[in-house]
């Protein structure tokens, strides 16, 4: 008899999309107000670069051990305390009067991250059976834009009239009303909605649940393109404004504005598409899912280039606007082929494993690696040219092995 699943999944998918919306807001004010903030502390490209990346250290250093308890505690309270932790951090933020403190409050927002982000997914998993799973991870994925969007926006905007301080202080307080709201849902039980449901997770510890997961190709293939892109879209996004300013002497308030609707307008829209797309072909063949990712990063590479390179405005923000729509594209898919390629009894700990894998090969020290390259070259359209576009085309090289095994071998 199949165990009873939680009522109201719509309910608590909201509840958790709107976390992580919350969840990216938080994490890109500080990119957003970026120019206030660096006169004021005094900081260098480099060290604003290293401070981005303690975000990133906070959140992949200990994915892991959140994913391990994911798969094994109650992931609800792992979702609360994960929450908790991040919206203190993100409003410490607003009171630091230095390097050292900005650093440390920024990697306790990564250590908060990094227990919501392990358990959410795997939590949506089970909400919805593998017919719906996709679309449930798009819509929980959507949040991803416009959090980005907003922490742009709404970052740009109160720091324009308040003060940078102010803007740490107004993203981190939405999350914890949304946590009220979560602590009343109840968590349904782990792969009630799957028919292979396995051996329970406690069979396995910690490193061997790690070896199962290594040892399955399409997990290792999806994660490794994933990484270079997280690589690419890691930096793009925090240096993405300042960029504009420096380049094309946009004021931050207008490039803030524009980028943040750039990201919330290709990103909304393009992950729904890449949902529907990839679940209408995954009907139709066992590499679907794995096709939407090789074809948008593809596409994305020459106007990753173009972005950087043309001189005109315009057209700048035209090729910028297309190669996020299509790199946005994979957000569902890339995270239902995480899901799905592992044993139903590891999902929080597959989750955690990208998480670490991506930042750990990606964002970890892209953020740093443009920073420190626009210090040596004092050129920023130099340093994000020579780095971002290259990781794209890594990333589609994968994805594309991925497809053709997936389609070959569509057990493996």
């Amino acid at each position: 008899m199949q165990a009873p699943r939680s009522p109201w999944p719509g309910w608590t998918l909201a509840l958790l999309t709107g976390l992580n919306l919350c969840n990216y807001l938080d994490r890109y004010v500080l990119p957003a107000v970026q120019a206030p903030l660096k006169r004021e502390l005094g900081l260098s490209d480099a060290q604003v670069g290293e401070v981005l990346a303690a975000f990133v250290f906070g959140y992949f250093i200990t994915a892991p051990f959140f994913g391990y308890l994911g798969d094994r505690w109650p992931r609800k309270w792992l979702v609360v305390g994960g929450v908790l932790v991040w919206c203190i951090g993100t409003i410490l933020s607003g009171r630091a009067h230095g390097f050292v403190s900005l650093l440390c409050f920024r990697s306790l927002i990564g250590f908060g991250e990094a227990s919501y982000g392990s358990a959410s997914p795997a939590w949506i998993a089970d909400l919805y059976g593998p017919a719906r799973r996709n679309l449930a991870l798009a819509v929980f994925y959507v949040a991803i834009p416009v959090g980005t969007a907003l922490g742009f926006i709404v970052g740009g905007a109160v720091a324009a009239a308040y003060g940078w301080r102010t803007a740490f202080l107004c993203a981190g307080v939405p999350g914890l009303l949304l946590l009220l709201a979560l602590t009343a849902v109840r968590e349904p039980p782990r792969g009630v909605l799957d028919a292979d449901a396995g051996a329970p997770a406690e069979a396995l510890g910690w490193l061997p649940s790690i070896c199962c997961l290594v040892r399955i190709p399409a997990y290792r293939l999806v994660v490794a393109g994933y990484a270079a892109q997280t690589f690419a879209l890691g930096a793009f996004a925090n240096w993405a404004a300042a960029f504009l300013q420096r380049t094309h002497h946009m004021e931050m308030a207008a490039a803030d504005r524009f980028f943040g609707l750039a990201v919330v307008a290709t990103g909304f829209g393009a992950t729904a598409v890449g949902g529907f797309w990839g679940s209408a072909w995954q009907r139709r063949s066992p590499a679907g899912y794995a096709g939407v990712l090789a074809l948008s990063a593809i596409v994305a590479v020459p106007f990753s280039f173009a972005a950087f390179l043309v001189p005109d405005l315009f057209w700048a923000k035209a090729a910028l606007v297309a190669a996020m729509f299509l790199l946005f594209l994979s957000t569902g898919p890339v995270n239902t082929l995480i899901l799905e390629t592992v044993p139903v009894t590891l999902r929080a700990s597959a989750m955690a494993l990208s998480i670490f894998a991506i930042h750990a090969g990606g964002d970890v020290w892209s953020s740093y690696l443009v920073g420190w390259l626009s210090d040596q070259l004092g050129d920023l359209r130099r340093a994000v040219l020579w780095t971002l576009p290259g990781a794209i085309a890594v990333c589609a090289i994968f994805w594309t092995v991925l497809a053709a095994r997936l389609r070959a071998a569509p057990g493996d």
